[in-house]
């Protein structure tokens, strides 16, 4: 078996054991809040900076543009000044949970993603956010690490190999997403 077959094949196993009832649950909490015209945050270092970046890209263009109902939300790992200043000035620890600081409101939603469910930013936003009174989600891997047990929600890809936790995730975003693109129609 060659590696991209070897690849694509434990791909599927891992895709097949996405939680879809979380996935639904996780839909309604965005429909809540779009609905309360709530804030909904999302984080997350590295690849999965590179997936919030997207889920927040498709959920204002995608799932907003052409709706009467938006979606308010907003990537924190796209702050790159903010970010940068909390980290050289304050600690790489911080980045997240001092932004949230700023904007977070109770009931507002933050969800978190993490491969290994143990990034000490990820866990200090998603600490500071349940102090704050917001819903929390989390999308970890492999043991779902810290991240886990803290959320309201959680969508844990049961998985050691980052590359694969990492497709899921985005797959998981592009469900959520691609709910409101495909089952709503603009007007």
């Amino acid at each position: 078996m060659t590696f991209p077959a070897d690849y694509k094949n434990r791909l599927d196993a891992t895709l097949s054991s996405i939680e879809l009832p979380k996935v639904d649950e996780a839909i309604r909490v965005l429909v809540e809040a779009r609905a309360e015209d709530r804030q909904i945050f999302v984080c997350g270092n590295g690849g999965s900076a590179a997936t919030a970046n997207h889920f927040a890209c498709d959920m204002v263009k995608g799932a907003s543009y052409g709706r009467e109902q938006r979606f308010r939300i907003m990537a924190l790992s796209e702050q790159v000044a903010t970010l940068t200043a909390y980290a050289n000035d304050v600690g790489y620890d911080a980045v997240f949970a001092e932004h949230l600081k700023n904007f977070a409101r109770p009931n507002d939603v933050v969800m978190a993603i993490s491969g290994s469910g143990n990034s000490p930013n990820v866990i200090h936003a998603i600490e500071y956010a349940r102090s704050a009174g917001c819903y929390t989600i989390g999308l970890s891997g492999r043991d779902g690490g810290k991240l886990r047990p803290l959320v309201d929600l959680s969508l844990h890809v049961d998985e050691p190999h980052m590359g694969r936790i990492e497709d899921a995730h985005m797959i998981i975003c592009h469900m959520i997403c691609y709910h409101f693109m495909d089952t709503e129609s603009p007007t």
